[in-house]
């Protein structure tokens, strides 16, 4: 059982830092769209062929209620931080019930 519990501590552990770094993608997008960018720019391309994909949907839900303010990314943000609290969280405690040991 210690190694089904070491690959899901794995498994817990990789995904949280991948959502970490969208987290941070999707703060960066949100700054860089006050600022009128390039739309050429390859960094910008980058950050919005990554976001939009998720952003998309949650603006089709909530439109633009608040007029001009795009609440999306915060939306975003809060949804990472409930998949990293939920989630993560208890995809760890189960690895290390399995394993037996400390519940972190």
């Amino acid at each position: 059982m210690f190694i089904i519990a070491n690959l899901l501590i794995a498994v817990a552990t990789i995904a949280n830092i991948l959502l970490s770094a969208y987290m941070w993608i999707v703060i960066i997008s949100a700054l860089i769209s006050w600022v009128n960018p390039d739309p050429y720019n390859p960094i910008v391309r980058f950050l919005h062929s990554v976001t939009e994909p998720a952003l998309g949907p949650i603006r089709k839900i909530i439109g633009y209620r608040l007029g001009p303010i795009d609440i999306s990314p915060m939306l975003l943000i809060l949804a990472i931080y409930f998949v990293k609290s939920f989630v993560i969280q208890s995809l760890l405690e189960f690895a290390y019930k399995l394993k037996g040991g400390l519940v972190l």
